[in-house]
C-alpha cells in the first residue's frame, strides 16, 4: 500500500501517524524542528504530546519534506492559524499528490475555510477533509472512534475513505466539504462557552442550553453558507460537539474553564476556538446570521463582558419559538 505522510508533529498529528502506522503502513511524520525531529527518532515517542505512546517500527519522522516519496498521500495537522503559512511556504515542495486537511479552524486573517486557504495557495491540487470526534491520546491508543471525511470527488473520496480507514478509524464519506469543515471549527467556540460555564460553576443545566444554542448556531451559519443541514447533525457536528464540551480533555473546553475560574487561559497552549470564535463573527455579518453565543465569547476573550454577564445577556435575549433559524 502507498505511504502515508503526516505534516505536522502536534498530539493529533502524531497521534493519526502512529494509528496508520500500527497498521503496518509506511509513515513519514514531518515535524519543522530538527532538534525535535532528532529526539522522536531516538527516543521513539513524541515526549511532549504523547509521553506514554511507543512508535510503530513503519513510523518514520523527518524534518526535511523532499524526503518524502512522490506517491505519498498527504494529511496536513498543522495548526489552522498556520495552514495559510504552511501552505505559502512549503506547497511548491509537496509531492503532487492529494492533501487531506484535519485542522479545525477558521482562518483568522482572511475570514475562509481552509479549503479555501488551500485552493488559493494551491489551485490545481485535488483536497479533502478530515474531521469529527477523536481526541489525540485515544486515536494513539488504538481506541475505537469514527470521523466524516469530506470531499466534493466521489471517486477521489472513496480512495480517500479505503486508504486512510484502519481497523479502530471508521471513516464516513460526505460531499459536504463546507458543512464538515465550520461543525468542526464552530464546535470549538461552544466548547469553550461551555468550559466558561463550567468553571464559573453556574450549573449542567446552563452547560446543556449553551450546548444546545450554540449547536443551532452553528447549524444555522452552516445552512447560510450553502452546507447540508443534516451534516451537523453527523459526526463531525453534534458527534464532535457532544465530545468536546462536556470534558477538560478537549482543549477548548480546558481553556474555557480556566477562563471562568481564573480569568485567563495557559499562555503558550493552541486553543484553535479562540482565534475562530473572532473569525466566525465576520463570516456571520457577512451571510447575516445572528450567533450570539460567539459574539459573546468573543466578548469574553477581548475582555470586553464578564462571565455572568454574557448568560445574563443570553437569557435577555427576546423569546421566540424554538428552531436553528
Amino acid at each position: 500500500m502507498k505511504p502515508i505522510a503526516v505534516l505536522g508533529a502536534g498530539a493529533f498529528g502524531t497521534a493519526l501517524a502512529i494509528a496508520f502506522a500500527a497498521t503496518g503502513r509506511t509513515v513519514f511524520l514531518w515535524a519543522r524542528d530538527a532538534a525535535a525531529v532528532q529526539e522522536m527518532e531516538a527516543r521513539r515517542q513524541n515526549a511532549r504530546y504523547l509521553p506514554d505512546i511507543r512508535f510503530p517500527k513503519t513510523l518514520n519522522v523527518i524534518a526535511d519534506l523532499r524526503a518524502l516519496p512522490m506517491d505519498a498521500l498527504q494529511v496536513l495537522a498543522v495548526p489552522a492559524q498556520q495552514t495559510a503559512a504552511f501552505l505559502d511556504a512549503h506547497g511548491q515542495h509537496l509531492p503532487d499528490a492529494p492533501l487531506v486537511l484535519t485542522a479545525k479552524g477558521i482562518d483568522l486573517t482572511r475570514s475562509a475555510l481552509l479549503t479555501e486557504i488551500f485552493t488559493d495557495s494551491l489551485p490545481n491540487r485535488r483536497v479533502a477533509v478530515l474531521s469529527g470526534p477523536g481526541f489525540a491520546g485515544e486515536i494513539a491508543r488504538g481506541l475505537p472512534t469514527a470521523l466524516s471525511l469530506g470531499c466534493q470527488d466521489d471517486v477521489l473520496g472513496a480512495q480517500l475513505q479505503e486508504r486512510l480507514s484502519t481497523p479502530k478509524i471508521r471513516l464516513y464519506r460526505t460531499r459536504d466539504i463546507i458543512g464538515v469543515q465550520l461543525g468542526g471549527a464552530l464546535k470549538n467556540v461552544v466548547a469553550l462557552a461551555c468550559g466558561m460555564c463550567d468553571g464559573a460553576a453556574l450549573g449542567d443545566s446552563a452547560r446543556a442550553a449553551l450546548m444546545t444554542r450554540g449547536f443551532a448556531e452553528m447549524a444555522r451559519l452552516g445552512v447560510a453558507m450553502g452546507a447540508e443541514a443534516e451534516t451537523f447533525n453527523g459526526l463531525s457536528g453534534l458527534g464532535d460537539l457532544a465530545l468536546t464540551c462536556s470534558t477538560p480533555h478537549s482543549r477548548n473546553f480546558a481553556a474555557g474553564q480556566a477562563l471562568g475560574k481564573a480569568g485567563q487561559i495557559t499562555p503558550g497552549l493552541t486553543v484553535e476556538g479562540v482565534s475562530t470564535a473572532h473569525a466566525v463573527l465576520a463570516l456571520a455579518n457577512r451571510f447575516n446570521v445572528e450567533m450570539p453565543i460567539a459574539e459573546a465569547v468573543s466578548h469574553v476573550l477581548e475582555g470586553k463582558l464578564a462571565i455572568d454577564a454574557v448568560m445574563s445577556r443570553l437569557l435577555a435575549r427576546p423569546l421566540k419559538e424554538e428552531s436553528i433559524g
